[in-house]
């Protein structure tokens, strides 16, 4: 799948946000090793805490249906600007996908893709590489 593809698809992710608090939605859309893909939203919550980003979420989902293996994950926003992921994102990233892309995208549909790796080269991990 290539990315404009991918982007659409967290395009529609992005329209589920659940964020009365920022006002900020976010869609995510993992492409798996396979071919699937799953897409993701932010929900928030008045206890922050508790708040998940569309990263997470598409990942979540994609685990909990037994995918660990992904390609890429593309990445929009309401702001219409590049969005990158948050610190706590990046790390589930780097668990299953460290040297796999982010693709990121804006209003215009101008595109950048980089690594998990460019974003959090020194990653919390017991993983034996």
């Amino acid at each position: 799948m290539d990315n404009n593809e991918l982007i659409k698809m967290a395009h529609k992710a992005k329209e589920f946000a659940y964020s009365p608090y920022s006002n900020f939605k976010v869609g995510a859309a993992l492409l798996t090793t396979n071919g699937k893909v799953f897409l993701g939203c932010n929900i928030e919550n008045g206890s922050y805490g508790a708040t998940n980003c569309a990263e997470r979420t598409a990942i979540f989902k994609a685990i909990s249906e037994g995918y660990t293996n992904f390609e890429k994950i593309a990445i929009v926003s309401s702001s219409g600007d590049f969005t990158m992921p948050c610190g706590i994102c990046l790390q589930v990233m780097s668990e299953f996908m460290l040297d796999k892309d982010i693709v990121l995208s804006n209003d215009n549909g101008d595109i950048k893709v980089l690594k998990v790796r460019d974003f959090l080269p020194h990653n919390f991990s017991f993983k034996k590489e």
